[in-house]
């Protein structure tokens, strides 16, 4: 929490307390200290103890509503100035989505997210992943899903995975003869809306760091013998990095590599999808390359923070203006 923060969370909570202790003084004695109107006596005892009992009530009500009221303001000072300081969005296919995790706990995202949350990094990540969706899908759903442009007007970091169901489509067109020139005709295309969706997230929010997460080869367990799609693999990934290179805030996350290691299952029982050994390593990676630019991005608020402080006590005092 900042040296900002913390002052104006204490200067609320003076704030807070003395208006409390306000209405504590301003409301009648007779509401707080008065236990009965009827003297007592021994013919009506009963009634004593009654009105004794409902007053007692009523004034632990009127506390109870005050100490709650109280409890509500302050809690609800704290949420706007303890709010996420960190906002992800994440786009894409299935693998965004976290299909194949067993353990149904949204696959890289997931892990993403408990591995920030662990390092007491506050989050909130926005998941928009969508099993089967294409480049082309993708684009219409940034054009028309107020919920994704909203998203991204506010987030600190965009990931997506998109492009293996723009591969698996020319697999299927072609299943019968696989062969390079059925990829690098569509490969163009690809670039182009890989371009196309770099700019609508920047029409959102040009200062987002928007990060597109390559390809691992997931047809491996159907066509071992068609060694040309580890070459159409590499292509593809390559356009990719090559496209990010040419947006200041984009950036390429490599995890070909980590679905070669042998001997280990990474593959969820479709042999497509990660499982959650697979997604555990595509969220270490994702995690170990955004967090130097998380770090950097609080740091730098801090920064504008203290050059911007409208507390300054360098007198002694507290200004608001």
């Amino acid at each position: 929490m900042t040296r900002r923060r913390k002052k104006m969370l204490i200067l609320i909570a003076i704030v807070l307390l003395l208006i409390g202790g306000f209405i504590f003084l301003i409301i009648p004695p007779s509401t707080w200290n008065e236990t009965t109107t009827t003297e007592p006596d021994g013919d009506n005892i009963d009634e004593v103890i009654e009105q004794v009992e409902s007053m007692d009530e009523e004034s632990q009500t009127a506390a109870g509503d005050l100490s709650q009221n109280l409890r509500d303001a302050i809690d609800q000072t704290l949420n706007v100035f303890t709010q996420n300081d960190y906002h992800i969005t994440a786009l894409g296919d299935s693998l965004t989505q976290g299909v194949g995790d067993e353990t149904n706990n949204a696959g890289y995202v997931g892990v993403l997210e408990r591995r920030l949350t662990n390092k007491d990094y506050r989050v909130n990540i926005d998941n928009f992943g969508r099993r089967g969706n294409r480049t082309d899908q993708l684009i219409t759903r940034l054009e028309e899903e107020n919920a994704i442009q909203r998203s991204i007007s506010r987030s600190d970091v965009v990931l997506i995975t998109i492009g293996a169901n723009d591969i698996m489509r020319i697999v299927r067109e072609n299943i019968m003869d696989l062969n390079e020139a059925a990829f690098s005709s569509e490969l163009n295309d690809y670039e182009n809306r890989l371009h196309e969706i770099f700019e609508l997230i920047n029409e959102y929010n040009e200062e987002t760091e928007v990060f597109l997460i390559g390809f691992f080869n997931p047809f491996a367990g159907y066509f071992e013998d068609v060694e040309a799609l580890y070459d159409i693999l590499d292509e593809w990934n390559q356009t990719g990095a090559e496209v990010v290179q040419m947006y200041p805030n984009a950036h390429f996350i490599s995890i070909e590599d980590l679905f070669s290691i042998d001997d280990v299952n990474l593959l969820a029982d479709d042999n497509f999808h990660p499982n959650e050994t697979g997604y555990s390593l595509m969220g270490s990676r994702v995690l170990s390359t955004i967090l130097p630019l998380l770090d950097e991005m609080h740091e730098t608020a801090e920064d504008v923070e203290e050059t911007e402080d409208p507390f300054d006590d360098s007198d002694g005092s507290i200004s608001l203006e």
